[in-house]
């Protein structure tokens, strides 16, 4: 199907290029034939002047004989001041007098161009008059001869005739020659399109050699692969971990049930609950967790309202219970844009995880830097290596220490953080402390009112 189409491109560009080639051809040859016709007419015109200047010459030296011989035109006349036909041409012996027309008294000579002349019947001719002096009396010379066809002479429209057919020929070869070499690669491309699908998304395009369009639409196409490739390896991943996280809470939820059906009799009915619970738990967090990325992979635009980021992080702080100590420097008036609900979210996922690791106090700053508001969550714990600073951001991720010390996180959390603080036009990162792991939020400031 791909090759039909190129093919049907091909035909219509060639038709195309044809077509305006063969027009090309067709006004250059009407250009040519008017030219040409124009100066074979005043060609035609001065030899018949010229046959009639030198008749008069002729007059003025010798007598005309009644009959001219060897003229090369369609015929001549002289005419006396009486109107009478006194020497013609030997065509014309016998035959009325070929124009009536005159001369000007302030010309000599003139032309016209008679299709109904009595010298010759059924033919078009161009006639020349030249009014001379013979003994005192004005005389006339008519010379004529057929007019110039429109196509001037049969082998010249038969040479441009065959020279624009040529021409077209050269053309719709080397038009559809030229279109099929450039098509070439866009088939190629096309081709290896059709045959990628979404379970191998490995292949690439094959990339010409020159730097064009069409190679710029071939490297675009590849890097369309790879994202599409990373995008859904990276969807793998998630629904891989995600079903293995979702199964966790789901086979402890059904061992608990079944170990307490098989001891019916001395199972702890309010204990198994309580384990229930803990486990309904888990998978409530970790479902909330993922429609949370769900919305944040969707690419919507976050809510922008102004935020004093100061006392939103008091507000949350004050109404937040607390496993370990909290202590605060929050400077006021350090304004963002933003959405509020996001932006709790972002800072209880930070004191979640800091709350997990910290082994007696998180710390948490807010403050003015660069033109930035900056919100860093800094706890004593273990800390983060650097090489792994990047590693804890990725979906479902759980440094040992984590797993070690608290099973009950989704591993989602720091991801969800660090779009949320993307999806305002900053950035989350981990920077280096003294001890610990150290969170810095930075967000663009408000524009001052």
């Amino acid at each position: 199907m791909s090759g039909w189409r190129g093919s049907s491109v091909r035909i219509r560009l060639t038709v195309l290029g044809s077509a305006v080639m063969a027009l090309l051809c067709a006004v250059a040859v009407l250009l040519v034939l008017i030219v040409l016709r124009g100066t074979a007419e005043r060609y035609k015109t001065d030899e018949l002047t010229t046959t009639a200047v030198r008749l008069a010459y002729q007059s003025k030296r010798d007598r005309l004989p009644p009959v001219l011989l060897d003229q090369d035109l369609a015929g001549v006349q002289v005419i006396d001041s009486g109107g009478r036909i006194v020497s013609a041409s030997d065509s014309l012996v016998g035959r009325p007098r070929m124009a009536a027309f005159r001369p000007e008294l302030t010309s000599p000579e003139t032309s016209k161009e008679l299709c109904h002349s009595p010298a010759f019947p059924g033919r078009c001719v161009n006639v020349v008059a030249l009014r001379f002096r013979e003994d005192d009396d004005l005389w006339t010379i008519y010379a004529a001869d057929d007019v110039v066809p429109w196509h001037v002479s049969g082998p010249l429209l038969a040479a441009l005739l065959g020279g624009s057919l040529l021409l077209v020929g050269l053309t719709a070869f080397g038009t559809y020659q030229t279109v099929r070499r450039a098509l070439g690669p866009v088939e190629a491309i096309t081709s290896k399109l059709a045959r990628i699908t979404a379970t191998d998304l490995s292949q690439r395009v094959p990339v010409p050699k020159q730097h064009d369009e069409i190679r710029r639409l071939a490297e675009t196409a590849n890097q369309t692969l790879d994202r599409a490739e990373t995008a859904i390896e990276r969807q793998r991943r998630f629904a891989s971990d995600a079903s293995h996280d979702l199964r966790s809470p789901l086979t402890a939820m059904r061992t608990e049930i079944e170990e307490a059906l098989l001891h019916s009799e001395d199972a702890d009915w309010p204990a198994t609950a309580r384990a229930l619970l803990g486990s309904c738990d888990r998978l409530q967090a970790l479902v909330a967790d993922l429609l949370q990325l769900a919305r944040l992979d969707s690419g919507a635009t976050p809510r922008r309202e102004p935020a004093d980021l100061g006392g939103l992080v008091a507000r949350e702080l004050d109404r937040r219970p607390r496993s370990v100590e909290l202590e605060r420097h929050l400077t006021p008036g350090v304004v963002v844009v933003g959405d509020r609900m996001a932006l709790v979210r972002l800072l209880n996922n930070l004191l979640d995880n800091g709350e997990r690791h910290a082994v007696s106090k998180i710390t948490v700053t807010v403050r003015r830097e660069e033109g930035k508001g900056v919100l860093e969550v800094l706890d004593d714990g273990a800390g983060i290596l650097p090489d792994k600073r990047e590693l804890v951001f990725q979906r479902f991720t759980r440094l040992d220490a984590a797993r070690s010390k608290d099973a009950g996180g989704t591993g989602l959390g720091l991801s969800i953080a660090r779009q949320i603080a993307q999806a305002h036009g900053g950035t989350l990162t981990i920077e280096d402390s003294d001890r610990g792991a150290r969170f810095v939020l930075r967000l663009p400031l408000a524009p001052p009112r």
